[in-house]
This record gives structure tokens, C-alpha cells and sequence, in this order.
């Protein structure tokens, strides 16, 4: 699949969000046998977040600006080794699934409630932060195998995974239009 001019690697793509899925999992796993100390890393992360505000737009700019934060760490950790982005997804899906886990059994949530409060923006937002971590994965690769000397190589891998990169911050401001405006709506949040 060609992305403004860039091949981007499918299977890449594939695999980071199918490592998010299985961490996600073994997220809620984890959790469900260790409910305190589930618990008490939920809440930590909240505190961590901050509270929400009533304010729609405040939200929206708080979710963009961190969510673009994670992506260019996921972008730029690919340039180590191309192995950043998978820590980084891995990570993430952990977290996501303590954080289902600690809102549905010691926050009463009902799992149908969590998934309507998660799904609307997050088929958005996870592929965007995975494709950020395949723009690193790209540089990467064009510096590691590219042709010409090594500063075409890593001039050309920059241009390749800045265009990914700025798609998946187009991505993730959409993402977190959906996050601020539709997603409590349709959770009933």
C-alpha cells in the first residue's frame, strides 16, 4: 500500500496492532490476578492524566496533545533498531487492558458501556500511533538498507517517515475530535 508516495509495510502495520491486541489482553489478565496492584496502577495513571474537563474542546486539545506526544516518541523510538514502536504498542495495550479491567470490575462499568466508551475513537487513534511507529520503522530501514551513502540514506528515510508520521497526526486530531465530542455521547459518559 502506497501512502502519499511512501510504501508502507502492511505486515508492520498488521503486527504492531496485533501486539496492542495481545497486550491489551495480558493487560487485563495481569489485572484480573492481581486486582490491587491493578488497581493501584489505574490509579496512578489517572493521576497521571488529570481530571476531564467540562469543557468538550479543553478535551479534545488535551487528548490531541498527548496522543501526538506517544506518536512522536513511537515515531522517533523506531529509529532504535526498529524496535521502539513495539515496546511502546506493547506498553500501551497493557495499560488499555488494566484500564478495562479496573473501570468494568471495580468501577461497576458494564463491559458493553466500556467498549462503546473505547471503539468510537480507537479505531482511529491505535492504528495512528501504530503507523507513527512504522514511520520510525521505515527511517529506520531506509538508513539500514537504502542505497546512495549514509546521508541520502538517512535524508531519504526522514522525508519517508515524516510523510507517514504527519498522516498519523491528521489521524490522531481526528481521533480526538471523535474522543472529546462523539465517544461521551455515544458511551453515555
Amino acid at each position: 500500500m502506497d501512502v502519499l508516495d511512501v510504501k508502507v509495510p502492511r505486515r508492520t502495520l498488521g503486527h504492531l496492532l496485533l501486539v496492542f491486541l495481545l497486550s491489551a489482553l495480558g493487560g487485563y489478565w495481569a489485572g484480573a490476578a492481581s486486582p490491587d496492584t491493578a488497581l493501584e496502577a489505574v490509579r496512578k495513571i489517572i493521576g497521571q492524566i488529570g481530571p476531564i474537563s467540562d469543557s468538550s474542546f479543553h478535551n479534545f486539545v488535551k487528548i490531541f496533545t498527548n496522543n501526538s506526544m506517544v506518536a512522536l516518541l513511537t515515531f522517533i523510538s523506531g529509529l532504535f533498531f526498529g524496535l521502539g514502536p513495539w515496546f511502546i504498542m506493547a506498553f500501551n495495550g497493557f495499560v488499555v487492558g488494566l484500564v478495562v479491567l479496573a473501570v468494568h470490575r471495580m468501577g461497576g462499568m458494564p463491559m458493553g458501556q466500556i467498549l462503546l466508551g473505547l471503539v468510537p475513537h480507537g479505531v482511529v487513534e491505535i492504528p495512528a500511533i501504530a503507523l507513527a511507529g512504522v514511520a520510525g520503522i521505515v527511517w529506520y530501514r531506509e538508513i539500514i538498507s537504502g542505497e546512495g551513502d549514509g546521508g541520502e540514506r538517512f535524508r531519504r528515510g526522514a522525508v519517508k517517515g515524516l510523510k507517514l508520521f504527519a498522516l498519523s497526526v491528521l489521524l490522531l486530531f481526528v481521533a480526538a475530535l471523535i474522543e472529546a465530542y462523539v465517544t461521551p455521547r455515544v458511551a453515555g459518559l
